[in-house]
């Protein structure tokens, strides 16, 4: 298969040295300067430096270059982008299958990526998410790593994993888009509540207790909109959330690290490098619980510390000073 990925950070460019064992792959950077970077030393030195990325792939800062003979696109950029490469997509020619491996909301409208899709490209498209727990780094060594690909075609789910699916990166297929795109969202949540944890040294008693609560939180906000339960016991749920708590390499986690010590967060977000999507989810899923009459303590506690000046520590005894309730 002819595979066109389109992103050119961590996990795009982890995804392309991993599929081209498999594919001929084209990897897009919209930066002309990466691109040429990438294209002559044969590595990411921005965004993932230790992995060298094979010869057989091709490099592009032309989306148009990388679309030309491609059978599947699959977009690796931060959900920010979203809209503006599925728009790209779409009018540079006749329709191929699209996955996007992005999590999160959008900013300003709330929507998921695949409501975002269905806006641009319609509900009917052959698309999906690869979601799941995975680290690009690790991806990029060939480390094994299982993914989810979600869409609502079950058929059209079963065909691109089995397409993706090799050794060192098994793809399973679900047709539960909503419950796998929730999961990808509010996991990142969790994984700031636990660096806070983490960075406030409460222990590991502690952060088992966020992973379990907040994976309470998850299945409530997941299951109202029509997301199945057991998709939130699966890979993209709490295989997903405890990776993000829980992994060195987790940047949300990191965020939570951070804030803990009393670093601003407008600094940690420069220093980061990298896009920590729990940073721009945790309004969006605050506002849906909201909306859905949800209760989710936690993630109501990382937003205030995010943005509503509540300091670290004092998020965490509000939390426990919470009055008892049935764990059912």
């Amino acid at each position: 298969m002819n595979i066109a990925i389109l992103g050119a950070g961590a996990w795009g460019t982890a995804l392309s040295v991993s599929l081209a064992a498999s594919h001929q792959v084209t990897l897009w950077a919209r930066n002309g300067l990466l691109a040429a970077e990438i294209g002559s030393s044969r590595r990411n030195s921005r965004y993932l430096p230790e992995v060298p990325i094979p010869a057989s792939i091709a490099i592009t800062d032309t989306l148009a270059g990388a679309l030309a003979e491609s059978d599947a696109v699959l977009i690796a950029t931060p959900s920010s982008q979203l809209r503006d490469v599925l728009a790209r997509v779409r009018a540079s020619g006749p329709a191929r299958p699209v996955l996007w491996a992005c999590k999160g909301f959008e900013q300003g409208s709330n929507k998921l990526p695949h409501q975002v899709a269905a806006d641009v490209i319609g509900k009917d498209a052959a698309c999906g998410a690869l979601s799941g727990p995975s680290f690009a780094l690790e991806v990029a060594q060939g480390r094994p790593t299982a993914l989810t690909l979600a869409s609502r075609d079950a058929e059209f789910a079963k065909r691109m994993a089995l397409g993706l699916h090799q050794p060192s990166l098994r793809v399973y297929s679900s047709s539960d888009l909503m419950g796998v795109e929730i999961s990808g969202a509010v996991k990142n949540v969790m994984a700031i509540a636990c660096g806070i944890s983490d960075g406030l040294e409460l222990g590991l008693n502690a952060r088992a207790a966020l992973i379990t609560r907040g994976l309470a939180e998850l299945t409530q906000l997941g299951v109202a909109p029509g997301g199945r339960s057991e998709t939130f016991m699966g890979l993209a749920g709490v295989g997903d959330l405890i990776l993000t708590c829980i992994g060195e390499l987790s940047r949300n986690r990191r965020v939570g690290q951070r804030l803990a010590l009393g670093d601003p967060l407008d600094t940690i977000l420069k220093q980061l490098g990298h896009v920590a999507e729990g940073v721009y989810s945790a309004p969006a899923v605050e506002a849906l619980a909201e909306g859905k009459k949800i209760d989710m303590p936690i993630t109501k506690a990382v937003c205030s510390v995010l943005f509503r000046g509540l300091a670290p520590r004092e998020a965490a005894q509000q939390l426990l000073a919470r009055d008892p309730k049935t764990e059912d």
